[in-house]
């Protein structure tokens, strides 16, 4: 199942190449049409990073985990 951040990790190549063809077709010249089209593929991860943020799940566990009692116990004398 394809997710928000798979099409965000899709469309940061595509951008870029193709808003720097368009613009390169357009009159641009390469050194300034891909510059140029850097900004929308820094639009798309600024929004990834700080706009959809991934956060963790922050709920309690339901039941917690005593470490001390363990079913696999170490025995140095083995």
């Amino acid at each position: 199942m394809t997710g928000y951040y798979d099409f965000i990790l899709g469309l940061i190549p595509l951008s870029l190449i193709g808003v720097t063809a368009v613009l390169s077709v357009v009159g641009f010249s390469i050194t300034s049409a891909v510059p140029l089209a850097a900004a929308i593929p820094v639009g798309l991860i600024g929004h990834a990073l700080f706009v959809n943020s991934p956060v963790d799940d922050t709920q309690s566990p339901t039941e917690t985990v005593d470490s001390t009692s363990s079913s696999a116990s170490f025995d140095p004398a083995d």
